[in-house]
């Protein structure tokens, strides 16, 4: 879908602080309230997806953000095996609540990859003990990346407003 100028520009407006008021972000952008509350509704029922908050999540106690890849030597989603194997596994992910990203991929010889965040080292521990039990049998291969949270590594937090700084500046 290609958006028009204004609504990149609000989307853009959106994805760095998606609490701006219609009035705030009318004279940011330079259009009246009207035509911005109109076309955030628009956005809202055929682009945006959500609006959410992303936390600190050193504060909140959160030390680890992993990201695990793996491989399954099955066609998930075809038929047979493979289609009990998919949906075995989207049934073991929905029920994880610190999953926050989850996705079939491709590279590096995986199948699948998801995000997930965890309070300590036995946390995540226990996570992949528990993925390693339940999916085990269907899965050839498990790598994961673990990332400290609470380290002075995170050199740029997780934020969309990133993208819509790069966004901006390619339109202009």
């Amino acid at each position: 879908m290609k958006l028009k100028d204004t609504d990149q520009r609000i989307l853009f407006e959106l994805m760095k602080n998606s609490k701006v008021s219609d009035r705030q972000l009318a004279k940011k952008i330079g259009v009246s309230q009207p035509t911005v509350t109109r076309r955030r509704a628009r956005l809202e029922r055929e682009v945006i997806d959500g609006y959410t908050t992303i936390p600190k999540w050193k504060k909140l106690g959160y030390e680890i953000l992993a990201v695990t890849l793996v491989k399954s030597p099955l066609r998930l989603g075809s038929t047979g095996e493979g289609r009990n194997a998919f949906e075995k596994s989207m049934k073991w992910l929905e029920k994880q609540p610190n999953v926050i990203f989850g996705a079939g991929c491709r590279g590096m010889g995986m199948t699948g990859v998801m995000f997930s965040l965890h309070r300590s080292y036995a946390d995540l521990d226990e996570f992949l003990t528990a993925h390693r039990e339940q999916l085990g049998p269907i899965l050839e291969d498990v790598q994961s990346i673990v990332v400290n949270l609470a380290g002075k590594a995170v050199y740029r937090p997780l934020n969309l407003k990133y993208l819509a700084e790069v966004s901006e500046l390619k339109s202009t």
